[in-house]
């Protein structure tokens, strides 16, 4: 059977307030986490850029020297 003893209205007006708290701050807390995600992924593209610029310069000797034996023959 249920208990029909009244609540306290400080305890249930501190209840909502947290919860309408939870809720304002929620689509700060998204757009942080979008800003995060997209610096991170900024971020690593950065990273492969320059290790396949750096593998390319170690390719470049390899292949002029290549390219001269090539064209002296």
């Amino acid at each position: 059977m249920a208990d029909s003893t009244k609540v306290n209205e400080q305890i249930t007006d501190a209840v909502t307030q947290s919860n309408v708290k939870v809720l304002g701050e929620s689509p700060a807390q998204a757009m942080g986490s979008l800003y995060q995600i997209a610096a991170q992924a900024n971020g690593i593209a950065m990273q492969n850029a320059v290790s396949n610029q750096n593998n390319l310069n170690q390719l470049n000797p390899s292949i002029v020297a290549k390219a001269i034996s090539m064209i002296t023959g």
